[in-house]
C-alpha cells in the first residue's frame, strides 16, 4: 500500500494512513495544490476544470471531494461523469476549460485509484508543471475562495457521443468499408467505462457486438490491466461466437489490445505497429514509441520510409518527442495509441476505429493481418520494491557491467544486444521494477529475463 507521485499522477490505494495512501484527506490535498497551479497559470476572473472518472468503486467519492475541493477555490467544474481518460482530453479544449482530472488508476487493481492531471490542451502536465504542484501540496499555503466567490458544478454527459463523432471524422477511418464488412466483435470492457463506449462506438460503425463484462459496476472480473494470462475468458468467447476478433481495454481505456479469430493474442505491442501499419501507408512520415516497445515499430517506420525513435517511458515523454518530431502516428507498446489528427493522448477508440479501417482495406483474418509483421517476443517481469532494495545503486551496478554495450540511461538502463534488448526500470504506476525483454523467440525472450531477475538478486543480495 503506497502513494506514488509521479509524471503518471497522483496515485494510491484507497484507506489507510494519511500521506501513505491515497486518503479522502490525500485527495483534497492534491486537487487543490492543482486548482492553485491552475490559477498561477494565468489572472482571469473564471476558471473552470473538467472532471470525469472511470468506473472504480472508489471513483464517486474521490470525484465528489475533488470537485468540491476546486468549487471551494473559486473554480468552475464541468462533470462528465463517468467517462474515459481520452474524452476527458477530448473534453478539455472543447470546454475551452483551463485544466481537466481523470480519476483513473489505469491497468491498477480495484483497491487504487488516481488524480491525473491535464493542462488546458487536455494533455498530461509535464515533469516541472508536476513538480511545482508538488511543491504547492506541500507548502499548505492555499487560499480557498470566500462564500460569495464559490465555483459552480455543470453535469455533461454528452461526451462520450461527441468523442465518438470526432472519431468517426476522422479521414483515415473508412466507416462505409467497415459497415460493409459485416465485423463481428466480443468486447472485454473490464466492468468498466470501455463496456459502454467501445460497444457504442463499433454499433455506430455498423459491427455486431459481443458484450463480455460490460457492466460499469468497478467490479472488476479479472486482472484489469490486458496481458494475455487475464484475458483467457476473452479468447474463449471469441472462438465460441465464430467472432472476428475480441477487444479487451484498462478500466480508463487508454489501452487496448485484440485477441484473432483462434482465440490467440495478436499482441499488445502490436496494437500500435498495425495501426501504424495502416496510417503511414496513407501518410508516410516518422513515429515515436517508448523504450520498453516493440522493434517492429522501427521496422514497419522504415519500410515506409520514415525514422523512429524511442522516449522515455510515460505518456508525457513519448508526446513530448513525438511534436518534436512531428510525426504522423506514436504510442506506448502497452497498447496506447496517439493519433495526432485526433488529439495528444493514447485513445483506445482511435486505435479501435484504425484497426477496423486496416482490416476492412486489408479483407483478411486478424490471424493473418499479425503474420504480416515482424516476430518479436516479449518478457514483461517485475520485482516488488522493498524499503531494503536500492534501485538506483542496482541499475547502477547494471551500467557499470554492460558499459561496452549500446546503454540508453534516460529512464532506467536500456541494453541493446544485436539480437535482442532488456530494459530495467522503477514503474511510474506502481512499487515495483520492471523487466522488459525481447527477442526472436518467447523463451529466449523469458531466459533474457529471468538471467537480470538473477543479477538484481545476486547484486542487492537478495532471493528475487
Amino acid at each position: 500500500m503506497t502513494l506514488i507521485k509521479s509524471i503518471s499522477g497522483i496515485r494510491g490505494t484507497i484507506g489507510g494512513q494519511v500521506g501513505e495512501n491515497l486518503t479522502p484527506i490525500d485527495a483534497v490535498k492534491f486537487a487543490a495544490a492543482y486548482g492553485a497551479w491552475i490559477k498561477q497559470q494565468r489572472d482571469k476572473k473564471d476558471y473552470k476544470v473538467v472532471v470525469g472518472r472511470d468506473a472504480r468503486i472508489s471513483g464517486k467519492m474521490i470525484q465528489d471531494l475533488v470537485m468540491n475541493t476546486l468549487v471551494g477555490m473559486g473554480i468552475h467544474v464541468v462533470d462528465i461523469g463517468l467517462s474515459t481518460t481520452p474524452t476527458v482530453e477530448v473534453a478539455v479544449p472543447m470546454e475551452h476549460a483551463d485544466g481537466g482530472i481523470i480519476l483513473t488508476a489505469s491497468h491498477n487493481p480495484k483497491q487504487w485509484n488516481a488524480l491525473k492531471l491535464l493542462n488546458s490542451d487536455g494533455e498530461f502536465l509535464d515533469g516541472v508543471e508536476g513538480a511545482k504542484i508538488l511543491e504547492i501540496a506541500e507548502s499548505g499555503t492555499i487560499d480557498f475562495a470566500d462564500v460569495d466567490s464559490l465555483g459552480k458544478i455543470t453535469k455533461n454527459k454528452a461526451y462520450i457521443d461527441l468523442h465518438i463523432i470526432e472519431v468517426l471524422d476522422l479521414p483515415l477511418v473508412t466507416v462505409n468499408p467497415i459497415e460493409e464488412a459485416r465485423f463481428k466483435v466480443v468486447v472485454d470492457g473490464v466492468n468498466s467505462t470501455g463496456g459502454w463506449a467501445i460497444p457504442l462506438l463499433l454499433e455506430r460503425l455498423g459491427v455486431e457486438v459481443v458484450k463480455l463484462y460490460c457492466e460499469p459496476n468497478g467490479h472488476f472480473p479479472h486482472n484489469p490491466e490486458p496481458l494475455k494470462e487475464h484475458l483467457s475468458e476473452l479468447s474463449k468467447r471469441v472462438v465460441e461466437e465464430r467472432a472476428d476478433f475480441g477487444i479487451v481495454v484498462d478500466p480508463d481505456v487508454d489501452r487496448l489490445a485484440f485477441v484473432d479469430e483462434n482465440g490467440e493474442m495478436f499482441g499488445e505491442e502490436y496494437t500500435l505497429v498495425a495501426c501504424a501499419d495502416y496510417v503511414l501507408s496513407k501518410t508516410p512520415g516518422n513515429t515515436v514509441s517508448n523504450m520498453s516497445s516493440t522493434r517492429a515499430l522501427r521496422d514497419v517506420t522504415e519500410k515506409y520510409g520514415g525514422t523512429y525513435e524511442a522516449s522515455a517511458v510515460g505518456e508525457v515523454n513519448v508526446v513530448k518527442l513525438m511534436k518534436q518530431n512531428k510525426v504522423v502516428i506514436g504510442g506506448e507498446g502497452n497498447g496506447g495509441i496517439i493519433y495526432p489528427e485526433a488529439h495528444y493522448g493514447r485513445d483506445a477508440l482511435v486505435g479501435v476505429a484504425l484497426f477496423l479501417s486496416l482490416l476492412a482495406e486489408k479483407d483478411m483474418k486478424v490471424s493473418e493481418l499479425r503474420k504480416t509483421y515482424p516476430d518479436y517476443y516479449m518478457s514483461k517481469k517485475k520485482i516488488e520494491l522493498t524499503p531494503s532494495l536500492d534501485v538506483d545503486a542496482i541499475l547502477k551496478a547494471i551500467e557499470e557491467r554492460y558499459q561496452n554495450e549500446q546503454l540508453t540511461t534516460i529512464d532506467g538502463v536500456k541494453i541493446d544486444f544485436p539480437e535482442n534488448w532488456v530494459h530495467l526500470r522503477k514503474s511510474n504506476t506502481e512499487p515495483i521494477v520492471r523487466i522488459y525483454t525481447e527477442a526472436k523467440s518467447q523463451t529466449l525472450a523469458d531466459d533474457l529475463a529471468d538471467k537480470f531477475i538473477e543479477e538484481i538478486g545476486s547484486i542487492a543480495g537478495i532471493n528475487v
